[in-house]
């Protein structure tokens, strides 16, 4: 038997894909199926195949998985932001548990790892300190907000969202009352008229400060004081509202052009003791609590005793090397955005920390710099976006011949990718830890620490 498109079948859910979806076999297929749970007996509809796999939807559940729960958001099945809402908090854990121990085994070859359980989040909603919310009109003309359906620029209206706190839904609630008796027109993706895009909002959970930023295809807003006044009133902790010009024909959300309507241009939050400044471009983690406990994950990994210089790459605002410099002799954080370069050093200043220095530059460029100034790096943080590191990054760490490296992966697949290398180059994996950062969705970090087998020899070359 082979199947086509329209087929309906029967099928068992025996695993789950690093995209959320449950997996099974129909006469050697795999097949993928989004909001299936494993242990699920489901009668399927096949929507797309292909040489040895397909795609199906559920239409019937036979047998429930015993993991098998009622998702708690009307939402779910249409949002393409939670994966996971449909079985219970300790599944989804094993999981993503089960995700990254197979990427280092299959990708990496690491079988033997040292891996440690994942680190569960004591809260699984309302932990986003971030959201970017898409304004469009539906069929009948009326304005919504909500999230793209998955695959999509479909909005699905969402006024709602489990994972995100009390004063963004406040603030949503007074935007759109505000947009929907304005004159102020939304726009269409289509056309490329129109001024209202998104709203992008961020909090700062250790001091309660909101930052409200309305994304526009212009420079500002009809009745734009009105608003401002309105969120002042009403929405707790206030402490910015900006407007961003974004007249770019692109997915990208935000311009570069920000605008003070109200308040100040940055938050301030407190994390692991210290206080940071974020602004609204500034990479930030969007799980306060879990990513406080990663770092202190990375710091336990780096073991520092005050000797040590630490060169902590892609360091963005600087959060994790600043999170170490009490413990370490110097802190060299590394980025090549400048305004994240220019928050660094703002933060070290923010806390009386004068044993760190940003540079604003490429790993390449940091390496030769240190290499000048006969300096060598003790441990290394590596903290890259999810595509991973670049072979040649790889290779200039190595050549720096640090004793331990800490990196840290939002992606399970590059991570192992970059550990089969920096094997291959002298150092030895493990131990690994899983952080559940982003609950109910499928993402999942990673902390792993690399050791140098013997830091008297030279690396081979790429």
């Amino acid at each position: 038997m082979s199947l086509k498109k329209n087929d309906t079948t029967q099928i068992e859910i025996t695993g789950m894909t690093a995209e959320g979806n449950g997996v099974g076999r129909v006469d050697g297929f795999a097949v993928f199926v989004p909001g299936a749970a494993v242990g699920d007996i489901l009668n399927i509809k096949i929507l797309k195949t292909a040489k040895t796999y397909a795609f199906g939807k559920i239409e019937e559940i036979v047998s429930p998985s015993s993991h098998r729960i009622e998702a708690d958001c009307p939402c779910f099945s249409q949002c393409g932001g939670c994966v996971f809402r449909h079985i219970t908090y300790e599944e989804e854990l094993r999981v993503k548990e089960n995700r990254v121990r197979d990427a280092m085994e299959r990708i990496a070859g690491m079988h033997q790892i040292e891996m440690q359980p994942i680190l569960a989040a004591p809260e699984t909603g309302k932990y986003r300190n971030k959201a970017q919310i898409p304004i469009g009109r539906d069929k009948q003309g009326q304005i919504i907000a909500g999230f793209y359906a998955n695959h999509s620029h479909r909005i699905v209206p969402c006024d709602r969202c489990a994972l995100q706190p009390a004063p963004f839904e406040k603030a949503l609630d007074v935007f759109l009352e505000w947009a929907r008796q304005s004159e102020e027109s939304v726009y269409d993706e289509a056309t490329h008229k129109g001024k209202i895009r998104h709203l992008y909002l961020r909090m700062a959970e250790g001091t309660g400060e909101v930052m409200i930023c309305v994304v526009v295809n212009g420079n500002g807003l009809k009745g734009e004081a009105e608003l401002v006044s309105r969120l002042r009133e009403q929405v707790d902790g206030l402490k910015s509202v900006l407007i961003n010009s974004n007249r770019e024909d692109t997915n990208v959300v935000l311009g570069k052009k920000f605008r003070v309507a109200w308040g100040q241009d940055y938050l301030t939050d407190r994390m692991c003791g210290l206080d940071f400044r974020i602004s609204p471009l500034s990479f930030y983690q969007v799980n306060h609590h879990q990513a406080e406990r990663l770092y202190k994950l990375a710091g336990q990994y780096a073991a520092l005793t005050g000797t040590e210089t630490v060169l902590d790459l892609y360091c963005g605002t600087g959060t994790i090397g600043l999170s170490m410099a009490h413990q370490a002799k110097r802190v060299i954080g590394v980025e090549a955005v400048e305004q994240a370069v220019q928050n660094a050093r703002e933060n070290a200043q923010l806390n009386h920390i004068q044993n760190a220095e940003f540079l604003c530059m490429d790993a390449a460029q940091a390496a030769e710099l240190l290499k000048q100034r006969g300096e060598c790096p003790d441990v290394i943080v590596l903290d890259p976006p999810r595509k991973g590191c670049a072979p040649e990054l790889i290779h200039t760490v190595v050549e720096m011949q640090p004793q331990r490296i800490v990196y840290v992966s939002c992606d399970p697949a590059t991570l192992a990718r970059d550990l089969k290398l920096f094997v291959e180059l002298g150092y030895q994996a493990g131990p690994l830890t899983p952080v559940d950062m982003f609950p109910r969705t499928r993402h999942v970090e990673t902390c792993v620490l690399l050791s140098h087998k013997n830091p008297q020899t030279s690396p081979p070359s790429l």
